[in-house]
């Protein structure tokens, strides 16, 4: 998979791109990353890439000349997308898409945005990690990215990894623990401690469930809410008090 960043900030991209998880993966040939500098598209001295916004206004955009100049010169990866609050909302589902295909862009923005025509005529769509503001997109590529690569064959260390984490089945993950078992008086679930590998899958399905009701029942709800079997499962594990946060106190919404 390629993946290739648009950015005023070249070395910020690189210097984190090349450590860790993904640098290894980078320098394995696993993924290839290209940071390509917008500045190499300006046609003044000074490298400008930035001017006043028509209308007046506090800050400064990005100028639509240096960007098509540099992303025309370089021709890269489609979709090439543009960073920014207002885009699509990036998440575990688009990572597994991209990461699924031959490679991607990010345009990084800057200041106080880009020019429109920039968004309308030369990017393929705009992508948002959140809503929130950020300096620039710079932080934004880095979680699409990463987000993206750990997804390729061969990044991960364990392929079983990425099936059991969060967001995978529309659940959050379920609690980990390591050594020692009891740590200032807190043990770890004895389940953990049996070897019954059937038991120990069915403790981590009912505590995704738990979990995903008590801090994100956004995500229980895009999935249709919890099965019958679900339910049973919950009650089982002694989550059963948590049930109702999928459907209601009065529980009138149950399917």
């Amino acid at each position: 998979m390629r993946a290739e960043v648009f950015t005023i900030f070249p070395e910020l991209v690189s210097t984190w791109a090349g450590a860790s998880l993904i640098g290894k993966a980078w320098r394995s040939g696993a993924i290839e990353i290209v940071v390509h500098d917008l500045r190499t598209g300006a046609n003044d001295p000074r490298r400008s890439v930035d001017d006043s916004p028509f209308g007046g206004g506090a800050g400064m955009v990005l100028a639509p000349e240096p960007l098509f100049a540099a992303v025309e010169a370089a021709q890269p990866v489609r979709p090439l997308y543009l960073l920014g609050p207002g885009g699509l909302r990036f998440d575990q589902a688009m990572a597994r898409e991209l990461a699924a295909g031959p490679g991607f862009s990010l345009l990084c923005g800057r200041y106080e945005g880009v020019d429109e025509r920039v968004a309308e005529h030369l990017v393929d769509g705009e992508l948002s990690i959140g809503d929130f503001v950020l300096a620039g997109g710079e932080a934004a590529a880095a979680v699409v990215v990463e987000a993206v690569a750990r997804l390729v064959p061969g990044v991960m260390g364990n392929v079983a990894s990425t099936d059991e984490e969060s967001f995978t089945e529309g659940l959050l993950e379920y609690p980990q623990y390591t050594r020692p078992a009891e740590f200032r008086g807190w043990p770890v679930p004895e389940v953990l401690l049996s070897g019954h590998h059937s038991r120990v899958a069915e403790w981590r399905k009912a505590s995704a469930l738990a979990r995903t009701l008590e801090r994100r029942p956004d995500l229980i709800a895009a999935r249709g809410g919890i099965s019958p079997e679900e339910e049973a499962l919950l009650a089982r594990w002694g989550f059963d008090a948590l049930i109702s946060l999928s459907y209601g106190p009065d529980r009138s919404d149950r399917p």
